[in-house]
């Protein structure tokens, strides 16, 4: 009689349990791969990654395993004699990353670290004749630009600094037949762009310029049978817009609207089961980028609440940090 070998395995099912813990060791380990192709070809956006890693982890309740002086001395040496800030240290200044900076250095509580003035001088600065935005001196435009700009100085609250009335029309210009956005006037909606356009016009207060149930719709057919989410129609499902869509269906009420408990499989299934984070799709390699936007899609959808902190779906923080800057939040019911 032969015996038979009984294989046992201690692997968590990843596409029904949320692996937090696996997901705070990839985004604390991120830094020391350095000898990979990955690291290098992502220098020149550091700084957002850095946010992204870093936000995942207030939102999991692990900021304390990051070294807070480092990150701090790392992000001045980025800052430019015109205060903006580079994605790196031997990289231009750039809104985007001027944004990730000043978001980190909030969540750290260490805005005090430097003058705010010479930022919102150098946001001031970017905006044009029309209200839109260059991202930075070589001039390119888009709707990313005009939220990075107007959420960056209601931080720093300055938004007093800029032609808000401009900034709004040029946003509304580049509104659609179908209720969603563009990033230049005539551009086709993406959902990328609804986020930044819906989340700009939240934080000046001009909401009554998006037609809610029509954008709504539009929102909620990215919604594919796997449970993912698109950008655009036609598209594949991707990670990302977990948070993209999800944010604009709930800064405009309508996350109802789409089948959540689909959408909280999707993103399991894109976890990674051995070294923890999150990949566009489920299969792929996990980077900090879909890591952040998966984590952060549960958190907008109310999904693993005793894990995951709240995270708020226009200033793209936890909501506990709004609370500490006193920031009004007259879209999120939690504020």
């Amino acid at each position: 009689m032969t015996d038979t070998a009984t294989t046992t395995t201690n692997e968590i099912d990843h596409t029904t349990t949320f692996l937090k813990d696996k997901h705070i060791n990839y985004i604390t380990n991120l830094d020391v791969k350095k000898d990979t192709f990955e690291y290098w070809v992502t220098e020149h956006i550091r700084m957002n990654g850095m946010y992204w890693g870093l936000t995942s982890l207030n939102l999991l309740g692990a900021l304390e395993k990051m070294d807070k002086e480092e990150i701090i001395q790392w992000i001045l040496s980025c800052q430019k004699p015109n205060g903006g800030f580079s994605g790196n240290t031997l990289h231009d200044d750039h809104l985007l990353s001027t944004l990730s900076a000043i978001q980190i250095l909030v969540q750290l509580d260490s805005l005090d670290r430097i003058d705010i003035n010479p930022v919102i001088e150098y946001i001031v600065k970017l905006q044009q004749e029309d209200g839109s935005f260059f991202g930075d001196q070589w001039g390119e435009i888009d709707t990313r630009f005009s939220y990075v700009a107007i959420l960056t100085l209601s931080l720093l609250g300055a938004l007093d600094r800029i032609n808000v009335n401009k900034a709004v029309e040029f946003i509304d210009r580049c509104k659609n037949f179908d209720g969603g956005f563009g990033s230049i006037p005539g551009a086709e909606s993406h959902a990328g762009q609804i986020f930044t356009c819906v989340s700009a016009l939240a934080l000046v207060n001009r909401l009554d310029l998006v037609d809610i149930d029509k954008l709504g719709w539009w929102l909620c057919e990215r919604q594919l049978p796997n449970g993912g989410l698109n950008g655009r129609p036609e598209k594949s499902s991707d990670v990302c817009y977990s948070w993209w869509v999800i944010s604009s269906l709930c800064t405009i009420d309508r996350l109802n609207w789409i089948n959540t408990e689909k959408l909280k499989n999707y993103i399991l299934k894109c976890q990674d089961n051995e070294t923890g984070g999150v990949a566009d799709k489920p299969g792929d390699i996990p980077d900090v980028f879909h890591t952040y936007f998966g984590i952060s899609g549960f958190s907008l959808m109310g999904q693993f609440t005793d894990q995951v902190e709240t995270i708020d779906p226009v200033y793209a923080l936890p909501i506990k940090t709004i609370k500490k800057l006193g920031l009004k939040a007259p879209w999120n019911k939690l504020i």
